[in-house]
């Protein structure tokens, strides 16, 4: 039987067949057709709809599938492993499919089947499964409209081949052994296997589904706003979902009771995405009022004026653009950008995650640098949470982890470009908040910035078309979460196309004669890419004339989409001539939207029909500064009670066996970090090259210079003292860079906050506190912050009404010269005999400290890690030892202590050592406290007076053949032991 739904005004069509050689493809009519077979006639959408026969393509992997085994231990974790009345899940079986629609023949499969199907690791069918007996089935594909790489490919290799495919899709089976209840099978499903934000699942076989070829678009509404009241202007807010505040919906409203009209919806979307948190960082512009009255600057002001008294030569651009540009080498430029991805994630994991690192990377190329290089800070509850207290909503930590993780690894490995560094952190505060921070490291050679647009420029979309994914995509990422979050939400969600944005990539290396300005539809899509670069000039644009995924978008839509892979760029009419030719030969689609004026208005059009018009001043500077009120962050800063243990060696374990500790290989190896072979130091270095890396350094092949990459961020200090959190992060990443070789005069910084909701006084006072400590670190070690992103209202609303923020968490980002690649030093020990050397000086810094999370009870109040103001010229001296090849191996004290840094130098190197001393008079402070400023060196001893000559250094012990870690007071502990427990991953 066959029968077809409208879902969502999509069209859906289904039906059973029998299994069988000869049954290999599926035809289906539209409802008219049910009545008279064989008739085309006019269907649902109002368009011809004619036969289809479309053709499915199992594959399946002939060997265990590493999908299956971590989708199994999950349903596990979750307790769904086993129903009510016991039956148990014996087995996951993964397949994918593809879906052909068109007039194929034998010959066509099987050229499809030859080119897709690898027949030694996969086996394929283009029969209709059955589940085998005893177990049940269900297949999960997207939501139609929502972007399906897999089934662009697939359109992409049957264009190639020349056959006659007028659409694809693509799906994935699940196959679950002795399972056959349908409740249970369900159970799975929607917790586990399909997220119905992005995905719809059938049992047995799934609906093959195509976005309509022809619909009607919504034309542009007025919306009233003049004759509302404040009651009334809130129902509009949350009705629409603008996320402003009271001041900016009195201030809209004004601005149309003088124009003497109403907005339309294109308008009333574009101011409210314009002047989002996300966009506008409203908190960091706003004016900041204290018990001593107000502040003589805002804390944007303040990260700037940092910058600006630092007069760093090296620095080209600081918050200005898309990225930071700096130049350690003569001839080139570097763009630094960390973004974050967090809403998005929270709600659809792997898309979130995907396009935050798509995004971060069109941010370097919208700075005219071609990306080389990408990082990921990711942050989870605890994978291990009992599945009953997760929050209502919200999705279980293990499968926001795997989601994300599996989402940064898609986008950087096909892109192909290497993902070098980061971090990843767990605690109960990012149960309901992950926060995913991606960043990426553009290189261009040493040229003028484009410093247009000029009047009568063109407006040039470049790249993937535009859907409805991401809508208010801006006003989401600024609005705190609660259990409705994924069902409102649904349209903010994108899912990239990184061959795409590969092809873009290669485009605009071969344009940039051409164009005179350039940016990235990123939050807002095409309202915000042309309005910022129509800000000074205006434009007039026709939305109508932008490429659609499908027919039947609002105009509204059109212009906020943040559908991803596009970029829009000014350019010279006598240029487009130039400009089309060389997109044909790199296969990027181009549109022209319009021109820049002049005249200072941003005209939006939908054909003949003018949907929006407002003047560029009121868009960019209409505004309401915001006006905050904060309670001075006031933390202890005494040293606390003393810490003690009762076993040091099991506190040790403990420590190496924390997931914020233990090693992330499990996760690090799914990323590509050597494509492009410019990777020097790795983010594992050693023997085995398991060992844990500081930072990481790249250098082309051809240069003797690179540069190093390192990341700071420890939110347990931010929860005791945000302040000198911020100080400490900034020194955790500068030491990681400095570690692997790196000049301590010739770095970047790049801020990344992730906040509660700062219009709480107390959140708003942690958050001035960080800022200080920011500029107070950047100025002690002469490093300028570039660039920078604040995500605040990473909050979220229980049932109950309780609000749970996430931990104030910065991220530093420290970006340095290497000057000399070959020069470059890892942690790992390198030769027995060596001399062990603690430089820098150790002090009872426990607040916030690992030590304080892995026991069970006890006073945790104290301090955390003071500032060292003698840390800058300490790590000068370090630099002068490493150029001239004194230091064997570095790593640099931070979580866990001096115990941690030493057992991970031994578990590189394969190597033991053994202590004279920890270098402080209480066992438990010398092993365990986390004072910043500390290094552990691997000294030869021909070397060891000079380097000893260095400030507050001291040998502490030496390089041992014997696979043991030796420590006064402590029973020693084999490399296997040590081992057992750093590699015991979450």
């Amino acid at each position: 039987m066959a029968n077809e739904d409208e879902t969502g005004g999509w069209l859906i069509r289904h039906g059973t067949t029998s299994v069988g050689d000869e049954a290999r493809a599926l035809t289906f009519r539209s409802p008219s057709q049910l009545g008279s077979p064989g008739v085309g006639t006019v269907g649902p959408y109002g368009h011809a709809e004619s036969l289809l026969t479309v053709h499915r393509l199992s594959i399946s992997p002939r060997r265990a599938d590493r999908r299956a085994d971590e989708l199994l231990a999950t349903i596990g974790h979750l307790g769904l492993s086993v129903d009510v009345a016991g039956q148990r899940l014996g087995g996951l079986k993964l397949a994918d499919v593809l879906f052909f629609d068109g007039d194929l023949s034998d010959v066509d499969r099987d050229s499809l089947f030859a080119a897709l199907v690898d027949p030694v690791l996969q086996t394929g069918s283009w029969d209709v499964p059955a589940a085998p007996a005893g177990s049940s089935a269900i297949e999960v594909a997207v939501v139609p409209g929502v972007t399906d790489p897999t089934a662009d490919a697939a359109m992409l290799l049957a264009g190639r081949l020349g056959l006659g495919v007028a659409r694809t899709a693509s799906a994935r089976r699940y196959e679950m052994a002795g399972l056959t209840e349908p409740g249970h099978r369900d159970a799975i499903a929607n917790a586990v296997l399909a997220n119905d934000v992005i995905e719809r699942w059938h049992a047995d076989a799934v609906e093959v589904a195509f976005p309509p070829t022809e619909a009607e678009s919504d034309p542009a509404e007025t919306v009233s706003v003049r004759g509302l009241d404040e009651a009334g202007l809130a129902a509009l807010n949350v009705e629409r979902r603008l996320a402003l505040d009271p001041a900016e919906l009195v201030a809209v409203q004004a601005h149309f009771c003088r124009a003497g009209r109403e907005p339309t919806d294109v308008e009333l979307e574009m101011i409210a995405q314009t002047w989002s948190e996300h966009c506008a960082h409203k908190t960091f512009r706003a004016r900041l009022n204290g018990p001593d009255g107000p502040l003589p600057a805002s804390l944007l002001q303040q990260l700037r004026a940092a910058t600006d008294a630092i007069d760093a030569p090296f620095v080209r651009s600081a918050f200005v653009g898309n990225a930071g540009i700096v130049s350690f080498s003569v001839g080139r430029t570097l763009a630094l950008k960390a973004e974050t991805h967090n809403h998005p994630s929270a709600i659809e994991p792997f898309g979130g995650a995907n396009t935050g690192v798509g995004g971060v990377i069109r941010d370097v190329m919208g700075a005219a640098h071609r990306p080389i290089a990408v990082t990921d800070i990711l942050c989870f509850g605890p994978v291990d949470l009992a599945a009953d207290a997760v929050p209502t909503g919200v999705h279980h930590p293990r499968l926001i982890r795997d989601g994300v993780v599996a989402g940064v690894a898609d986008y950087g490995n096909k892109i192909g470009l290497p993902t070098v560094a980061g971090a990843v952190l767990y605690d109960p505060g990012y149960t309901a908040n992950p926060l995913v921070y991606c960043g990426a490291v553009g290189a261009a050679p040493d040229r003028p910035i484009p410093t247009g647009p000029n009047a009568r420029d063109r407006v040039i979309v470049l790249g993937g078309r535009t859907g409805r994914d991401g809508l208010r995509g801006a006003t989401f990422s600024s609005a705190t979460m609660d259990a409705t979050t994924g069902e409102v939400a649904g349209a903010s969600v994108q899912i990239g196309d990184p061959i795409v944005e590969k092809l873009l990539i290669d485009l605009l290396d071969d344009v940039y004669d051409l164009y005179s300005a350039i940016t990235d539809c990123g939050a807002g899509g095409l309202s915000s890419a042309v309005g910022e670069m129509a800000e000074i000039l205006g434009a007039d644009v026709d939305v109508a004339l932008a490429p659609l995924k499908y027919p039947g978008l609002a105009p509204w839509e059109i212009w906020l989409s943040e559908a991803q892979e596009r970029m829009v760029i000014a350019v010279a009419p006598a240029h487009l001539a130039a400009l089309a030719e060389r997109c044909a030969y790199h296969g990027v689609e181009m549109a022209d939207l319009g021109h820049f004026t002049g005249d200072g208005r941003l005209v939006v059009r939908s054909g003949e029909t003018i949907v929006a018009d407002l003047d560029t001043r009121f868009l960019h500077h209409g505004r309401p500064a915001r006006s905050m009120t904060f309670e001075p962050a006031t933390p202890k800063r005494s040293s606390g009670p003393k810490r003690t243990c009762g076993d040091p060696a099991e506190i040790l374990l403990a420590l190496l066996a924390h997931p914020n500790i233990a090693s992330k290989e499990s996760i690090i190896r799914r990323y590509d970090h050597e494509i492009r072979g410019a990777t020097v130091v790795r983010p594992f270095v050693g023997w085995a090259g398991d060992g844990p890396a500081d930072g990481v350094v790249i250098a082309e092949p051809i240069e003797p210079d690179g540069f190093a990459v390192g990341i700071g961020v420890n939110p347990w200090y931010g929860i005791h003292d945000p302040e000198w959190m911020a100080r400490a992060v900034v020194d955790e990443a500068i030491r990681n860079v400095v570690a692997v070789g790196a000049d301590p005069d010739r770095v970047a910084l790049l801020d990344n906050f992730s906040w509660g909701d700062p219009r709480r006084p107390s959140t708003l006072g942690e958050l001035v506190a960080a800022v200080q400590g920011c500029c107070d670190g950047a100025l002690a070690h002469h490093a300028p912050f570039v660039s920078g992103k604040d995500s605040l209202n990473n909050e979220y609303v229980a049932a109950d009404g309780n609000r749970r923020s996430v931990p104030p968490t910065l991220v530093i980002t420290a970006v340095a010269h290497v000057p000399a690649a070959d020069r470059c030093v890892t942690p790992d020990f390198k030769h027995a005999g060596n001399f062990v050397v603690l430089l820098g000086t150790t002090s009872d810094d426990f607040a916030g400290s690992h030590f304080d999370l892995v026991q069970d009870a006890g006073d945790r109040s104290g301090r955390v890690s003071a500032p060292d103001d003698g840390a800058a010229d300490r790590y000068r001296g370090l630099h002068r030892a490493m150029q001239s090849r004194l230091v064997a191996s570095c790593h640099d004290c931070s979580e866990g202590g001096l115990g941690v840094a030493i057992a991970e130098m031994c578990l590189g190197g394969g190597l033991g050592a053994e202590l004279t001393t920890v270098a402080h008079d209480d066992l438990v402070a010398g092993l365990f406290a986390e004072t910043s400023g500390r290094f552990l060196l691997e000294v030869a001893p021909d070397h060891l007076d000079t380097v000893l000559a260095l400030a507050t250094s001291r040998a502490i012990g030496r390089v041992v053949a014997d696979r043991h870690l030796t420590i006064p007071g402590v029973r020693p502990l084999s490399l296997d032991e040590l081992a057992v427990a750093w590699r015991t991953e979450p």
